[in-house]
């Protein structure tokens, strides 16, 4: 193997990568991968104490890490968090829209103000993440990514994530528009769909529906683990390996969707 030739095609030494929802089960994992990586990484979320611990153990691996409070839902907060981004090293090099919640409830019983809280935290959080981030890419002599984090339910119907669903498909549509929109601007934006791994917002639905559907009809009968999505980040975030991917939906998903189109 030619040295180095990993690192120069996936390495991300002196860039930086914000990760909003980083204090998350799969936004953690994604923000230690882009670390273990070369990236400076920008923990970003809501639970301090969660943020801090994770930027340990960034730290603790040999990678660079901060936290910074921001509420996903907040304007002013994802401001702040590029403020702060800009300030590392005078430019934001790799951005993940990776907050969520969900509401695991009947379509028929779920209000008004959960089903506004879920396509806020999905879809609008994603939209305010990347109309804040991506002019100030595009103003970069190189650049810059962003990956948003959809889901195989954009796709497939699944018991009792409607609101979920729908913010998801949203976002898949939405990251389309966007690289069309930023393709010749020097920003490219694609959006990774896990299957079923278990995390924060679905971690009770996945437990009731455990030993039912969703293993049966996984070709991988299992669920997938946090780090099976590192590889897959790395590869849509990379200057040199994802240079030409843009608009792309890539599912990590023990292959769910393909048994089911």
């Amino acid at each position: 193997m030619v040295p180095d030739f990993l690192e120069s095609l996936f390495g991300l030494k002196g860039q930086v990568a914000v990760v909003i929802g980083g204090t998350g089960t799969l936004g953690g994992a994604l923000a230690e991968g882009l670390a273990l990586a070369g990236a400076d990484v920008i923990v970003a979320g809501n639970d301090a104490e969660r943020g801090e611990n994770r930027v340990r153990s960034i730290l603790q691996s040999g990678g660079r890490a901060r936290f910074v409070s921001a509420n996903a839902t907040s304007r002013d907060d994802l401001k702040k968090l590029l403020d702060a981004s800009l300030q590392l090293r005078g430019n934001v090099d790799m951005l993940i829209n990776c907050a969520g919640v969900n509401s695991a409830v009947p379509y028929a019983e779920i209000t008004d103000d959960d089903w506004s809280r879920v396509i806020d935290a999905n879809l609008t959080a994603t939209h305010r993440g990347c109309q804040l981030f991506a002019p100030r890419m595009a103003e970069q002599p190189r650049g810059g990514a962003i990956l948003n984090i959809g889901s195989v339910t954009a796709h497939i119907p699944l018991s009792k994530v409607f609101a979920y669903s729908a913010a998801k498909a949203a976002v898949l549509n939405l990251t389309k528009n966007l690289a069309r929109e930023y393709g010749t601007r020097g920003v490219r934006i694609n959006v990774l769909c896990p299957g079923f791994f278990p995390a924060e917002q679905n971690r009770k639905l996945l437990d009731e529906q455990r030993t039912t559907s969703i293993m049966s009809q996984t070709p991988m009968a299992r669920f997938g683990e946090p780090r099976e999505l590192v590889g897959a980040a790395l590869l849509l975030l990379s200057r040199s390996a994802g240079s030409f991917i843009t608009g792309s939906a890539c599912f990590v998903d023990g292959g769910f969707t393909a048994m089911r189109f």
